[in-house]
């Protein structure tokens, strides 16, 4: 694993090739270790007995070129794997039955492990049905050779991703919903605002078949919220997974829509006042919370010690379980999450690398199975823990993805070219209106994947 620093001006020595290499290899392991290998379904961490999670299913598929490409697995076992996940998950039993693996295309956010149907009365998400797809679409296009095994691989994620029906899925309406359930039917929330739904929109406009009005893209982008935080423009959205998400898959340097076009701006750019404007808010840190600081900063969707109030320095402090943290208007509880702060690299190396240096130096786990634990909180004392204070005790599938993945975009850019070239995702930004860039040289979008 990289390399303990020693002093503080450690900090800020650059990564090796080594270093990242390592990092990231341990941490895709997740997706080798935590699969059943009977069908493909990745847990969704692990806790005993824990389901399947579909947007980790999803993640783990795109790291299958990453495992091929820095010689994990051999191409031809790696095709192999893609293959039984998309068979497997294309015989799911779709259907309005209440424990069925989805509806309309999409799937159900948890699923069990052995039978891939519904647990837990869940949600069918299309938000996690997104990066499933965008997971199948990375090895729809990736694994391109003139062989039966790859074009069977080819086909079958089309199929997958094909069948979804957006239209459905807005009900009625020019906006996608957060959901549907068969007990009470469509989640009474949409897609509004920025966040990690921008992925889900180019896919929905770039479908064949059931595809997105247009005007659902202006719909979303008229809820934007652009502000002026620490001196920095930027288009808000508190936990810094939502700058992330998207750009696994998308290279967003130098093409823009509407909106960006009319800010100068770029969502990668934006990516990165949004990463400089997290650790400025753990420098200020205006609610005094433990080991916040120039490098010890990151604040997103995580696992928290708890619903728990507690008197911490003469302060009541309350603390969450897993939710949706953000800077700088909260919720916060003392909670950080190194994974975020990774997965922030390509956006702003110059700050994420000595942050992770810092994290290397606090008995974090990074150099064991799996990598970084994904959050801890130095504000929660705790007697039992070997730092003194909470850390969770589980690794998170979909915590995994965005590390794996943005070190590799930093390193070679490999999932962002792979993209380029995929069919669906190119017509998804024209017809969202983004233009420029690399996106003016890019194939036929009518072309199939």
């Amino acid at each position: 694993m990289p390399e303990l620093p020693s002093t503080d001006a450690d900090l800020d020595r650059p990564p090796t090739d080594q270093d990242l290499a390592r990092l990231q290899l341990t941490t895709l392991l997740y997706y080798l270790h935590e699969t059943n290998p009977d069908n493909g379904l990745v847990r969704d961490k692990t806790e005993p007995n824990a389901p399947a999670s579909i947007a980790a299913i999803g993640m783990a598929l795109a790291t299958l070129p990453v495992i091929v490409e820095r010689s994990v697995v051999i191409r031809k076992f790696a095709a192999k794997i893609a293959r039984k996940r998309l068979r497997y998950l294309l015989e799911c039993p779709q259907g309005p039955e209440a424990d069925a693996s989805g509806y309309k295309g999409f799937f159900y956010h948890f699923l069990d492990i052995e039978t891939g149907r519904r647990v837990w009365q869940c949600e069918l998400s299309t938000i996690d049905s997104a990066f499933l797809f965008a997971g199948a679409l990375t090895v729809a296009t990736y694994f391109d050779l003139d062989s039966p095994e790859e074009a069977e691989i080819r086909d079958l994620a089309t199929t997958l991703y094909e069948r979804a029906d957006w239209q459905w899925a807005c009900n009625g309406d020019v906006s996608l919903t957060h959901g549907w359930r068969p007990e009470t039917g469509f989640i009474p929330h949409r897609w509004h605002g920025y966040d990690e739904a921008l992925l889900l929109y180019i896919l929905g406009l770039g479908s064949p078949t059931h595809p997105l009005q247009r005007e659902s893209y202006s719909a979303y982008t008229a809820t934007y919220e652009w502000k002026k935080i620490y001196g920095r423009e930027l288009l808000y959205s508190g936990p810094l997974f939502t700058h992330q998400l998207s750009h696994m898959w998308v290279d967003f340097r130098g093409i823009r829509d509407d909106f960006m076009r009319q800010r100068d701006s770029d969502y990668f750019q934006n990516s990165r006042q949004a990463t400089f404007v997290q650790q400025e808010y753990a420098i200020r840190n205006p609610m005094g919370f433990a080991g916040y600081g120039k490098y010890c900063w990151g604040f997103t969707a995580c696992d928290g010690p708890g619903w728990i109030t507690r008197t911490v320095g003469g302060v009541e402090r309350q603390f969450f379980d897993y939710t949706a943290r953000g800077a700088p208007f909260g919720p916060d509880d003392g909670t950080v999450a190194p994974w975020v702060v990774i997965a922030s690299l390509p956006f702003a190396p110059e700050i994420v690398v000595p942050t992770i240096r810092n994290f290397a130096r606090m008995n974090l786990g990074m150099t064991r199975l799996y990598g970084f634990k994904p959050s801890f909180n130095q504000s929660y004392a705790m007697d039992d823990s070997p730092t003194g204070w909470w850390v969770t005790p589980c690794h998170f599938g979909i915590d995994q993805g965005p590390v794996v993945l943005m070190i590799e975009n930093y390193r070679t850019g490999l999932l962002w070219n792979i993209m380029r070239r995929c069919t669906p995702i190119v017509a998804g930004l024209r017809r969202a209106g983004f233009s420029g860039g690399w996106l003016h040289q890019a194939s036929d979008p009518d072309r199939r994947p």
